[in-house]
């Protein structure tokens, strides 16, 4: 299960990994978008005033789907880069739900010192949702960095993204994720920024020669348990 704060944040962090997870190893990928993604680009939070966008950005969210392949989404409508204002334990029932419905075994969301507070609430709320008890069903929860809201942390700041694990993948699973970002009318840009295609395939290759491979995306193991 794939747990993000906003719609795209699901396809720059691990887009080309899911799509190599699922056509290459048959992983079922269940995605949950918690954030609506639009309304904080206005003064005041006036979701009326964004319905078309939203709705135009809810069917981006589908044309995405198609090109990674991931079989299932929930979309919620939590107030964009307003988590603060939420309580967490609504994000951790919502988080909570979900995975009582899909069962999954790992699940993939934001690192928890991004500069954007939703990413940080959204990692906060899986951390707590899957607490390690004795019938959690939850064993593997990894984190991955969001181009455009983890690199933007301070350098004197300690929680810095340091991956420890990194998937490979080739040029057409990176196509997949480029593809799936250029659905999202809101969200792509134009180079030099984070998100558009050409840095996209600059990082992927950048990870990938770190690992000596083409192309990785990047991860950090927060937690792995091996039971029997």
């Amino acid at each position: 299960m794939v747990v993000v704060a906003h719609p795209d944040d699901e396809i720059l962090g691990l887009g080309a990994s899911m799509n190599r997870l699922i056509e290459e190893h048959g992983a079922e990928v269940h995605v949950v978008i918690l954030g609506e993604g639009l309304t904080s680009r206005s003064e005041k939070r006036d979701p009326e005033k964004w319905e078309d966008d939203l709705e135009i950005h809810r069917a981006n969210i589908k044309d995405a789907q198609q090109k990674i392949g991931y079989d299932s989404v929930s979309i919620y409508d939590f107030p964009d880069n307003r988590f603060d204002t939420v309580p967490l334990l609504d994000f951790i029932k919502t988080v909570e739900k979900e995975k009582k419905t899909f069962r999954p075994d790992i699940i993939f969301t934001h690192h928890g010192g991004d500069v954007n507070i939703d990413h940080q609430r959204t990692f906060e709320a899986v951390i707590t949702a899957c607490r390690p008890m004795k019938d959690e069903n939850v064993s593997t929860i990894i984190t991955f960095e969001t181009p455009s809201g983890t690199e933007w942390r301070a350098s004197s700041d300690p929680r810095h993204f340091v991956p420890n694990m990194f998937i490979s993948f080739s040029e057409e699973h990176l196509k997949s994720k480029t593809d799936a970002m250029e659905c999202y009318k809101f969200e792509k840009r134009d180079y030099p920024h984070p998100r558009s295609e050409k840095a996209l395939e600059i990082r992927a290759a950048y990870w990938g020669q770190s690992v000596g491979t083409s192309y990785a995306e990047a991860f950090y193991i927060v937690r792995s348990i091996i039971k029997n």
